[in-house]
């Protein structure tokens, strides 16, 4: 019981300590039971499996919202990630016999863990130890040099001096520990608040840009009954955005349902909804604003007299303020398992039985993206020319899409800010008319902050249900506008609809991590795969070695 009631002490704390109950303190001690109970139980076996169990109980709350896409998938997700708590177990052992410090260990481990997850599916940026710090903006810094990961390991490695504090007696010891852990967190928060004295010689005021918040749960979506109202209702808030002077205005992913692809539409008849959806953004981009609206994309293929799509995308077109369409377009690149793609397509047997448990009745999956892009714009009062790059949904949480957008193949920043389209109505409700949202969206948009921090890029996020903001270049999520309707405060535009429009800070400085990557992220994740290998190395000795010896007795010669 006692093991049980330990890892599930860690499961509420990492639980507590994201959003949206943002208790982050708790996250500075949350892994102190977890590793306790790892360094001091004598059956190996029973700890696993309890570890095992819990991890699967603590993926499955927290990860629920996966479970209104797929309940399947998120069930097997769950399963597949759980086991890292037993991995990460034993590895906490195999450091423990060899005597290792548990304040450099621990960090290690944890992010190596994190950065296991979802491995095989194109990695899980979800619920790191970093995520939950995202408001303490003097700590964050550092992910300019090494990313969340370098977030997570400082706070990981005080988890492991308390740990080791609490279990070991060499006073000498412990206090040098303390004193090379007081020196780390002290730098961390030094280099910080560093950074964040120098932003006024790098920060520039942009244009004014804003964004549209839809607010339509998937369920009414998916259905096309409201196609014409839920585009009224994007047009009617985009007017306002232009009629407060923004110069470009973005729309969350795929509201508007057409096809924008000009290979397309000009095979279409005159009255067909695409090339009506497609004039009317024509038009209300010549209000005098550049529009940026998700939609869906594809490349035709003649069959006989039938046109079909060879290819099927989730894009970002960019109109300009004179009605054309721009030739610059953007399709998603990274695809979310069950939600934009059906895996073992090539495993007939085990695709058909994927599709029985997806949210739709036919096979939606769509082709990745393979070039990421730079959009421009120019305001024509003053001629300046601007640059900026979309990630689509989760794409903002990987860090390697934010990090190619940065720069140039010479190294050089080549885009002004980042914009993010999503459409998080996935993970929400419809209940009595009202929009219920998930953990998620809170969630989704504190990871997003740290992209900004890590590229010295702001974020404006757009986003179907919410949360629709501005992140500056130092990871601020911030609260207010310059003009809008929706609440104030960025944690409040949940479940509703709205706009606002705000000046976009450009910063000057390129990145140690756009320039190099999570280095500190690989390098503990090898350093895992090297242990675990070891584990079982030693594990396979020592079973061979028992054999041996039990042939070598009396009873067991032949």
């Amino acid at each position: 019981m006692y093991l049980f009631a330990a890892f599930a002490a860690t499961a509420i704390m990492l639980t507590l300590a994201q959003q949206p109950v943002g208790a982050w303190p708790l996250a500075w001690a949350a892994y102190i039971p977890f590793i306790i109970v790892c360094l001091r139980e004598p059956k190996p076996p029973r700890l696993y499996l309890t570890a095992f169990i819990v991890s699967t109980l603590y993926r499955l709350g927290n990860l629920y919202w996966m479970g209104f896409v797929t309940i399947v998938g998120w069930i097997a997700f769950c399963l597949y990630t759980a086991i890292l708590w037993p991995l990460l177990a034993s590895s906490l052992r195999w450091c423990k016999s060899q005597k290792m410090p548990l304040f450099i260990a621990v960090p290690v481990l944890i992010v190596g863990i994190e950065q296991m997850q979802g491995l095989f599916l194109g990695g899980f940026y979800w619920n790191y130890l970093a995520h939950s710090q995202y408001a303490n903006t003097a700590l964050i810094q550092i992910s300019d040099i090494f990313g969340a990961g370098g977030v997570s390991f400082v706070v990981a490695l005080i988890n492991g001096l308390i740990a080791e504090i609490l279990i070991h007696r060499n006073s000498r010891v412990i206090l040098r520990n303390i004193i090379i852990a007081a020196v780390i967190l002290a730098g961390t928060i030094g280099y910080g608040k560093w950074r964040i004295n120098q932003s006024a010689q790098f920060i520039t005021q942009g244009p004014l840009i804003g964004a549209v918040q839809t607010n339509i749960p998937i369920a009414v979506k998916k259905s096309f009954v409201e196609e014409d109202q839920i585009f009224s209702e994007i047009i009617e808030q985009s007017s306002q955005c232009i009629a407060a002077k923004a110069k470009l205005v973005v729309w969350p992913e795929t509201m508007v349902q057409a096809i924008l692809n000009p290979q397309i539409l000009r095979l279409l008849v005159d009255d067909h909804s695409y090339k009506i959806l497609d004039e009317k953004i024509r038009e209300h981009a010549r209000l005098g604003a550049y529009i940026l609206a998700g939609a869906y994309d594809g490349t035709p293929k003649y069959d006989a007299n039938n046109i079909r799509l060879a290819q099927k995308f989730n894009s970002a077109f960019l109109y300009n303020p004179d009605g054309s369409q721009s030739p610059q377009k953007y399709s998603k690149i990274f695809l979310v398992p069950f939600g934009e793609m059906l895996p073992f397509s090539n495993i007939p047997l085990i695709h058909k039985m994927l599709l029985t448990f997806s949210p739709y009745d036919f096979d939606y999956t769509i082709d990745p993206g393979t070039e990421l892009t730079v959009f421009g714009m120019q305001i024509p009062q003053t001629n300046q020319k601007y640059k900026f790059s979309v990630m689509i949904c989760y794409e903002d949480a990987v860090p390697a899409m934010a990090r190619k957008c940065a720069l140039d193949e010479n190294g050089r920043k080549q885009i002004d800010w980042l914009v993010n389209i999503s459409n998080d109505g996935w993970f929400v409700r419809f209940e009595n008319s009202k929009v219920l949202p998930a953990t998620e969206l809170s969630q989704h948009a504190a990871i997003s902050a740290f992209r900004a921090v890590e590229n010295r890029l702001a974020v404006l996020r757009s986003v179907n249900t919410g949360i629709s903001c501005m992140i500056d270049t130092l990871g601020h999520i911030r609260n207010g506008y310059t003009a809008g309707n929706l609440p104030q405060k960025a944690f409040d535009r949940q479940g509703i609809k709205g706009w606002f429009a705000d000046i976009v800070p450009i910063d000057a400085r390129t990145t140690f991590f756009s320039k190099h990557g999570p280095l500190l992220d690989f390098a503990c994740q090898l350093c895992l795969v090297l242990i675990i290998i070891e584990i079982i190395i030693e594990r396979f000795r020592l079973k061979l070695k028992m054999k041996n010896e039990k042939g070598n007795t009396p009873n067991g010669k032949k």
